[in-house]
């Protein structure tokens, strides 16, 4: 790759980790990614195919409606280069007629319909995490040169890591909402066992074993049985043993 190239490069990075702020658009970047990635190898379209939560296939961005249906045509035939690197983690290279009709005759029954002549798939992967394809599409019918594969698979690792780390902070912060949702239910309980030890008159671990029983003969959560307890006690004007206080 010549020297302009180089510094085109550069900037395409820099240009991606400029989307890369706090609470950042994934599909945001996944459309800047395929925007640069046209400009920069000469391709005349782009788009990406990723993977949704049950593990389908989806295009989530494209720089050109042409480009949109030629993913909706893949996805839909269930074969294609974009698909097939998907499903491999391997870059897909072809151009000329020949070796389209030759390896998903389905899929270039269509695509010939839009004028392209040339695919390169670069698989979006981090070690055995597959996450899609960025997809560049020519109306030329010319090889991609090694150093512009390599290009396109430096633009589609860095969107990879940037997806692979927002979703790492989803979970994380799930994690976190997880653990606070069980810290809250700790103190709920606590709260009804003193309800139940002053009312039935028992010792603390009696009493939660008494809610531990509530719940499983209801089929709830103990941290459930806990706050209609509390409430329960609270509309009966306290735990001081009133007819409304609810027995174990």
């Amino acid at each position: 790759m010549e020297a302009g190239r180089e510094g085109a490069l550069v900037d395409a990075f820099v240009n991606l980790a400029d989307t890369l702020v706090a609470e950042y658009d994934v599909v945001d970047l996944l459309s800047t990614l395929s925007e640069l990635s046209r400009d920069l190898l000469d391709a005349t379209d782009a788009g990406i195919l990723l993977t949704d939560g049950q593990g389908r296939l989806e295009v989530v961005a494209a720089s050109s409606e042409r480009s949109h249906l030629i993913g909706l045509m893949q996805l839909a035939a269930d074969e294609g280069p974009c698909v097939d690197a998907c499903r491999t983690g391997r870059i897909v290279a072809v151009h000329g007629w020949a070796p389209i009709y030759a390896s998903w005759p389905r899929f270039a029954a269509s695509v010939r319909e839009l004028g392209y002549e040339s695919v390169l798939a670069v698989p979006m992967r981090l070690r055995d995490d597959r996450l899609g394809s960025l997809n560049l599409f020519f109306d030329h019918d010319a090889p991609v040169s090694a150093a512009d594969m390599k290009a396109a698979q430096g633009l589609a690792d860095v969107a990879t890591i940037s997806i692979l780390h927002e979703r790492s902070l989803k979970e994380q912060t799930l994690a976190r909402e997880q653990l606070q949702r069980a810290l809250e239910s700790r103190v709920v309980i606590e709260q009804a066992k003193g309800v139940i030890a002053t009312a039935e008159n028992v010792d603390m671990d009696e009493a939660f074993r008494r809610l531990r029983a509530r719940a499983r003969d209801s089929r709830a959560r103990i941290s459930e049985v806990a706050r209609e307890l509390i409430a329960g006690s609270a509309g009966a004007g306290g735990p001081s043993g009133s007819p409304g206080t609810p027995q174990f």
